[in-house]
């Protein structure tokens, strides 16, 4: 049966951030990338009003010809790469909160969530990729980066390198409208199950665990504040576009206003915590570059171990605290003081 564009516009509108209009165009992949990101925080989605007639086209043309199997490549796509890269960061971080307990966690956890999340990308539309030779991107670089959070983005472009490196067209698979429902829904209480749980059974260590993250890749985004503040308007963009059509949101602010809360809490978070890295190494507030170096140093030969063998218990106290002082400070931050 032909796809009509009002139908596809009607779906859009309804469900759009959940991906009804490209479950009907038969693009699974595209809905279920859309039902796990809300519409790409709501720019996705937006930005898709103006593509809708080309997709009713391509599925119109895909149902009469079944032409995927062409041979050759398809052409790189700048965009493709970048949302396989940022897609990749987004299930690395939800693995994060709701997987870390795993044993081994940083060598299969990790690197199979963000090499999953590469692949949906990979797979939007009418192309695709190895999912062999992704998976094994993300697990070969996993170990290089082994326990840290930043490790999330070199996993991510590698894997999205891999997948861009092979990436073809899909072969014509015809399916019933059950299967392909009882598919993606696996997917999708795949991604949100261990999430749930985590939220609903440990929810106080789930919160903590999401604002030290977010904490830690804010401080890392202070290296480009702009991008920083752009990632931010995009995470609180579906609340603020639900307030700006219906004025005060009713029973359904709390949870956006809890996010909110969470951001000013994480930013509390970074002041409180430089506050204390200067207290730490004795230096007022707006100490320059220099004076943190310098007095670094001194604190590091004051409290070395091996200086302080009749007390290591206690100097090795103090210089780890020293080097975390000073890892805070030397970061540079989106406003100086």
């Amino acid at each position: 049966m032909a796809k009509g564009l009002l139908v596809t516009y009607a779906l859009w509108a309804i469900g759009g951030p959940a991906g009804l209009h490209h479950l009907y165009l038969g693009r699974d992949s595209h809905a279920l990338l859309w039902m796990l990101t809300l519409g790409g925080g709501g720019l996705g989605w937006l930005w898709e009003f103006w593509k809708l007639p080309s997709f009713v086209a391509q599925a119109n043309r895909a149902q009469g010809q079944r032409q995927h199997s062409e041979r050759g490549r398809p052409p790189l796509s700048l965009i493709r790469f970048v949302a396989q890269v940022i897609v990749g960061v987004y299930f690395g971080l939800v693995a994060l909160v709701s997987l870390s307990f795993m044993a081994n966690f940083y060598v299969v956890g990790l690197p199979l969530a963000v090499g999953l999340g590469v692949l949906l990308v990979a797979a939007v539309g009418n192309q695709t990729s190895e999912v062999k030779n992704t998976l094994g991107a993300a697990f070969l670089t996993s170990p290089i980066f082994y326990g840290r959070p930043i490790a999330i983005f070199p996993i991510s472009l590698a894997a999205s390198m891999t997948a861009q490196k092979h990436r073809r067209y899909k072969a014509a698979v015809s399916e019933t409208l059950s299967v392909r429902l009882f598919r993606l829904g696996l997917a999708y209480l795949a991604f949100t199950g261990p999430l749930a749980y985590s939220a609903v059974c440990n929810t106080a260590a789930t919160l903590n665990y999401v604002a030290k993250t977010l904490g830690f890749f804010l401080s890392w985004f202070n290296f480009f504040p702009l991008l920083g503040h752009f990632l931010e308007s995009v995470f609180l963009l579906p609340y603020r576009v639900w307030r700006l059509l219906v004025g005060n949101p009713g029973f359904s602010s709390g949870s956006f206003q809890e996010w909110e809360k969470l951001y000013e809490f994480v930013h509390s978070f970074q002041d409180e915590k430089h506050q204390l890295a200067y207290q730490v190494l004795g230096l007022p507030e707006g100490a320059t570059n220099e004076e943190i170096h310098h007095r670094y140093r001194e604190l590091v030969k004051t409290w070395h171990p091996d200086h302080n063998r009749h007390k290591a218990e206690e100097a090795q106290k103090h210089f780890l605290e020293i080097q975390a002082a000073y890892e805070v400070l030397s970061q540079p931050r989106g406003s100086q003081r």
